[in-house]
């Protein structure tokens, strides 16, 4: 059985504010945390015991050092992932708002990541991969991008499920319609798409979730929507559930959508991939929402994923 979650993407360290409630030029100092959606998505299926695999390519840097060396403590497979002495490794500067919610901003102009060529993957590099991850972070005109389409190429070639959260950053893209275009170029790819409210409303139009969600392009067979403090939704080909949010005290936002990304992973991992009835996807999207609330407790990204007892701990309500 395969069994090997693979993401594709950036990798970079989260500089993290300590105040919040505050924009950049009143933040006193920030915290250097390991970071970058696709490795944290593969930190938070790791935590759960899963097997996985990074492609992204690293500086020659003391970042880049500091990145590998984490990402290899949490048993996130390294493989893939390249150095380089051409661009440096990406960084992004967090502020927080008094309810955890972020603003960025990057550097990366360019980044050791968006360079990375995929000329050395081959199919038989993904013939234990279960599920390949990915985000719109990556999708621009570099590299990079090309190297996304192969790996979802060879990734179905071998029967892997392939799993897409925009995870939109405005910053990073002079022209939306660009980001737009970039989007619906790979959905019809994706077997799972994962969004947020704001960017169903962005890519389609649609204040109503339900109906943005039958908007959205592409024929993906489970859409997942997360609603931050209003909880979270799956929609099916004839399913439509909602679970509830979790309460907590949030700190800090950074990862939790990742985390919530993981967890759905590591339950299809578990309960195989199908079409789920209603009960199933309540299961689901609780068990993600544990994970996500207690991310947002806690200040970082990859390092703060919690373990199956802690998830467990907070559905029990203990």
């Amino acid at each position: 059985m395969k069994n090997t979650l693979f993401a594709i993407g950036e990798a970079l360290i989260d500089f993290i504010p300590k105040e919040k409630g505050c924009g950049f030029s009143d933040v006193t100092s920030f915290s250097p945390k390991v970071g970058g959606a696709p490795a944290n998505v593969l930190g938070a299926f790791s935590k759960l015991g899963g097997k996985t695999q990074l492609i992204t390519q690293l500086g020659n840097d003391p970042f880049g050092d500091k990145i590998y060396e984490e990402l290899s403590a949490y048993r996130i497979g390294l493989n893939y992932v390249k150095r380089t002495d051409k661009a440096n490794t990406a960084l992004a500067f967090v502020s927080l708002d008094k309810g955890g919610d972020r603003t960025f901003s990057f550097y990366r102009n360019p980044s050791a990541d968006m360079l990375y060529d995929g000329g050395n993957l081959k199919s038989s590099d993904f013939e234990d991969c279960y599920a390949l991850h990915f985000c719109s972070v990556s999708l621009g005109d570099f590299p990079m991008k090309e190297a996304h389409k192969k790996a979802i190429s060879y990734a179905k070639e071998n029967g892997a499920i392939i799993s897409f959260d925009l995870n939109i950053r405005l910053p990073l893209w002079n022209d939306e319609k660009k980001l737009k275009s970039a989007i619906n170029e790979f959905l019809p790819f994706a077997d799972i798409v994962k969004v947020s409210d704001d960017e169903i409303e962005f890519l389609t139009g649609c204040k109503d979730i339900e109906n943005g969600a039958k908007a959205m392009p592409g024929s993906s067979k489970l859409i997942l929507c997360t609603c931050g403090s209003k909880g979270a939704y799956a929609f099916s080909k004839n399913l439509s559930v909602f679970a509830p949010p979790i309460a907590v005290n949030a700190c800090d936002t950074t990862g939790a959508g990742d985390a919530f990304c993981g967890c759905i992973l590591n339950y299809i991992l578990e309960h195989g991939w199908r079409e789920y009835n209603e009960k199933e996807l309540g299961e689901m999207l609780e068990f993600a929402n544990a994970a996500a609330s207690i991310v947002t407790t806690r200040k970082g990204a990859l390092r703060v994923m919690p373990k199956l007892e802690e998830i467990s701990h907070v559905q029990r309500g203990v």
